[in-house]
């Protein structure tokens, strides 16, 4: 299946679930921010959003700073 990470086309198996993406890519997930087609998904539903061919996914990683 074929979706969009950030923007670039990627190649992943099917049914791969959000959560299954941000562990793959070693990102902690309390500093990960998630849109999936446009909306923006809780943590806890991360494990409930199967991944489907086109999806759109918006990975951000948040920083503190000043």
């Amino acid at each position: 299946m074929t979706i969009f990470l950030n923007g670039e086309k990627f190649v992943f198996d099917d049914g791969k679930t959000i959560e299954e993406l941000i562990r793959e890519h070693r990102l902690a997930p309390e500093t990960t921010l998630v849109e999936l087609n446009g909306t923006a998904l809780r943590r806890r539903e991360w494990t409930s959003h199967p991944l489907h061919e086109g999806d759109r996914v918006e990975i951000l990683r948040v920083a503190a700073g000043g």
